[in-house]
């Protein structure tokens, strides 16, 4: 019967909690994963995006490259009348030397009949010369609209590529001829194979071309009709490749257009997420496929956290109902035990007169009248003598019965306990004697005492009117072994809440491990990208000054288009710096004015080709930031305000705002909605009403908002919709008797008496870079003795053989720029002007420049800075 009841009692209690446990792991198992799967669509969104961004730009450095070499008067010539044999190896040899500079496939130059007539791989065994083109799409394209493009495997070759091509005019502005620029696209693939993502390129026929993975090559991911198996077969695109269908099961379509899929056929461990982005200037379509295997993970860990959580809370709260039951129980017995002694005192001291009388008459009878209580009670005289007890008394410590006798000396007594141990440790007649002087003192004492069975006795002794002594033993051991579980369970309780924020502390760690190897690896990425964007934008200035001036309108799209590159580069390289606290500032006093004008003149411009007009309010300020960081927000908010302006004016000015100034750009564009205003200063995040070919990266602001953040300064929005936005940064002010005094030496850059006959030594470790180095100052007319790395300069360096100037990266193979330099410069016996080149933004790199009193350019180095500094150092050098 009790155990029945006792289950009838705690079985409702387990079905709450464990009913409330799995209802409390399938919501958080539900919530979690839409959560982690909403999140994975977020970023496979911006991961294919920057795919799409990393492709397109691939493809757009060498876009144009046939519309240059369309109008080069050798080859206009060569298709234009037939060629001997001599004028047929010059343009090989011509094709073969762009092609090297260019780093391209082949170059390709192609009849009015689609025959080739020149190649880049003339001297190879699969050599293009002489082959029939007509049936290819690019040769038809070119005649036709005059430029086509084409992905396919090669017919001479046989190896995949993408085709650009360019039709060849004569002076009639008929098609005459083609020349062909072929693309290898296998770069991508071997960038793609470092994610774990599988990463998809397919045509406008639905057939994949491009993959991270071998299986997935030559996939249709659609069934493909007669007509375009007749359009395949005739243009041989994929030279009879089988074309096997994809084979996959759709779990789930979402709103953004990504898929959950079951992939069959190649098979896949478990659902895909599939993300598909377009590249509308090529037809094409990119397809990320995303492991689901976190979002899985999210929902389990959630759902155990959340099962741990409601078992914690209710052992809690069974903890604290046990606690309470606990503490009601120890207060009613505290309450009920007082009462017992407030009613036995007052028994005692109401018959304390009669007791004392009856022992003095009586042997013993007065020991009955002590029954009742439920504490051992002993009375003595003043002589120390026993007078009356009970039977609780001599139970509680099991005196022999003829011990306990009326009249005989409470010392005998002791003396018996303290041969049983019950008076503690120490000397026994020094405890016995301590306990008869306080009996004849007379003074009421109240104290605890355990004895070897673990029995608690509450001993409380007050003293007789006419002398002796009345003492009291009460149990209390069920009080104290309550006090002593209370404290275990607290004790407990708190073991758990330590090790729950041990956890916490640990996951935090994690947390942060991660953050600063995401920064770390962007940083390093972003280097390495600019080493490329370096060379590409030297080549394109070598290139301006040899063309006319159509070609120079295609070479400024080209420039444009590299230095939004550069832009976004940049901004993840400041992302990263900024996230890692790595960037340095340097905050001082400085004139608003000169920074303004610089920007006004410098955005004018490009405002003015939109056809915007960008007004500037002039102002007489000093304003305390970092004069660099402060044009880095200004620059974004100005890029900003001409992107999203259609038509109208753009004003840049400042207002006061207490001790503080604010600077302002306002702009007539489209205007924010509230609920966006919030979320344009996070990354990847951008309006869609941009000017088309200009939407940005969506990095701009969140660049403002850490630089912001970093140096103090309060970053402000307003807008309203169809009237437009103001951008605005608050910036303390200055005193314009700290303003340092600046002098620059101002140096003409197109001088040419300066740079001509100089000889210049490149030394760095890409060999892009110092091809790109050579072509450009030698169209400075300057003699570039070397191009080559650290080792080939060490090689090459003699005593008294130094050159004019020296352009030194920082970051070589084995070495580094200023630690090589000692190194030539003791070879040579010479100390030659040094321009310091590195991709790294670096503020110690700077200042070492500058107390060596070297020049320093930042990769990309755009040429203007770098011949102004070449002119500056050796007019210095010189006088």
């Amino acid at each position: 019967m009790h155990a029945a009841g006792k289950l009838r009692t705690t079985l409702p209690a387990l079905l709450l909690v464990v009913g409330g446990m799995l209802v409390a792991m399938w919501m958080a198992w539900r919530l979690a994963g839409d959560n982690a799967m909403r999140s994975e669509q977020a970023q496979v969104q911006r991961q294919s995006d920057l795919y799409v961004q990393a492709l397109q730009q691939r493809i757009d450095r060498y876009r144009t490259l046939p519309q240059v070499l369309a109008l080069d008067p050798e080859l206009r010539a060569a298709v234009s009348a037939p060629l001997d044999p001599a004028r047929r190896d010059a343009l090989n040899r011509k094709l073969e030397q762009a092609n090297s500079v260019t780093r391209s496939s082949t170059l390709t130059l192609i009849g009015g009949d689609g025959v080739a007539l020149a190649a880049s791989n003339w001297q190879l065994p699969t050599s293009n010369v002489g082959q029939d083109y007509a049936f290819r799409p690019y040769f038809r394209q070119a005649i036709a609209r005059g430029e086509g493009r084409f992905y396919g495997i090669g017919v001479t070759t046989g190896e995949p590529g993408y085709f650009l091509s360019q039709a060849i005019r004569d002076d009639a502005g008929r098609a005459a001829g083609v020349v062909v620029i072929k693309i290898e696209l296998a770069a991508p693939e071997r960038e793609w194979l470092r994610t774990p993502d599988i990463v998809l390129v397919s045509d406008a026929h639905g057939v994949v071309f491009l993959a991270s993975r071998e299986a997935w090559r030559y996939r249709s991911l659609r069934p493909l009709d007669a007509a375009d198996k007749r359009e395949l077969d005739a243009s041989r695109q994929y030279a009879g490749q089988p074309l096997l269908p994809l084979q996959a099961q759709l779990l789930r379509e979402f709103a953004d257009g990504a898929r959950l899929v079951r992939l069959q056929a190649p098979a896949s461990p478990g659902p895909v997420l599939w993300q598909t982005a377009d590249l509308e200037q090529e037809g094409w379509q990119l397809h990320l496929l995303h492991d689901t295997g976190t979002v899985a993970s999210a929902s389990r860990n959630a759902a155990l956290a959340a099962g741990g959580a409601w078992l914690a809370l209710a052992f809690l709260g069974l903890f604290v109902q046990q606690r309470r039951r606990l503490t009601l129980h120890r207060q009613r017995s505290r309450e009920e035990l007082e009462t017992v002694l407030r009613q036995h005192a007052q028994e005692l001291r109401t018959a304390q007169d009669g007791i004392v009388q009856a022992a003095r008459d009586a042997d013993g009878g007065l020991s009955r009248s002590l029954e009742h209580l439920p504490q051992g009670v002993v009375i003595i005289d003043a002589e120390l003598r026993l007078m009356a007890w009970n039977s609780r008394y001599a139970e509680l410590f099991r005196f022999p019965p003829d011990l306990l006798q009326v009249g005989r000396h409470i010392e005998d007594l002791f003396r018996h306990n303290a041969r049983r141990g019950l008076l503690g440790p120490g000397p026994v007649e020094d405890a016995i004697q301590r306990r008869l002087d306080h009996l004849r003192s007379g003074k009421p004492h109240l104290r605890e005492s355990e004895k070897d069975d673990g029995t608690v006795l509450e001993i409380r002794g007050n003293p007789l009117p006419e002398g002796g002594f009345v003492t009291s033993y009460a149990d209390i051991t069920s009080y104290k072994n309550a006090a002593r579980e209370l404290r275990s369970l607290a004790d407990a309780l708190e073991h758990r809440v330590d090790e729950r924020t041990r956890d916490l502390a640990a996951a935090t760690a994690a947390a942060e491990n991660a953050n600063r190897y995401k920064t770390r690896f962007v940083a390093a990425a972003v280097h390495d990208l600019l080493q490329p964007l370096n060379a590409a934008r030297m080549f394109l200035s070598a290139l301006r000054g040899r063309l006319g001036d159509e070609a120079q309108a295609v070479a400024a799209h080209a420039e444009n288009a590299l230095a939004a590159q550069e832009s976004i580069l940049n901004s993840l390289l400041d992302i990263a710096r900024l996230e890692a606290g790595s960037m340095q500032t340097r905050v001082r006093d400085f004139r608003l004015e000169p920074l303004l004008d610089a920007l006004g003149h410098e955005f004018g411009i490009l405002a003015a080709s939109r056809g915007l007009v960008l007004r500037r309010v002039p102002i007489r300020a000093v304003v305390r930031s970092d004069e660099a960081l402060l044009r880095r927000i200004l620059q974004n908010y100005l890029s900003n305000a001409i992107r999203y302006t259609r038509s109208g004016r753009i004003v840049l000015g400042c207002r006061r705002d207490g001790d503080a100034l604010r600077i302002e750009v306002h702009d007539q564009g489209p205007g924010i909605p509230d609920s966006l205003q919030g979320e344009i200063f996070e990354e990847f995040r951008r309006l869609d009403d941009g000017v088309a070919h200009d939407r940005g990266a969506g990095l701009g602001l969140a660049t403002v908002e850490r630089i912001g953040r970093l140096l103090g300064h309060r970053i402000g929005l307003r807008s309203q919709l169809g009237r437009g936005s103001m951008f605005s940064v608050t910036v303390p002010r200055g005193d314009a008797a700290h303003v340092e005094a600046t002098t620059m030496a101002l140096v003409d850059a197109n001088a040419d008496s300066s740079l001509r006959g100089c000889r210049v030594w490149c030394v760095d470790d890409d060999p892009r870079v110092c091809e790109a180095t050579r072509a450009l100052l030698q169209r400075w007319d300057c003699e570039v003795v070397l191009a080559a790395g650290a080792g080939d300069a060490l090689a090459a360096a003699q005593s008294g053989d130094a050159p004019d100037l020296l352009v030194l990266d920082v970051l070589l193979d084995g070495t580094d720029g200023p630690a090589l330099y000692p190194q030539l410069c003791k070879r040579w016996h010479a100390t030659p002007p040094v321009v310091l080149v590195t991709a790294e933004r670096d503020e110690s790199l700077r200042e070492l420049a500058s107390d060596k009193g070297w020049g320093f350019l930042t990769k990309p180095v755009r040429p203007p800075a770098l011949r102004a500094l070449m002119t500056q150092l050796l007019l210095r050098r010189t006088r």
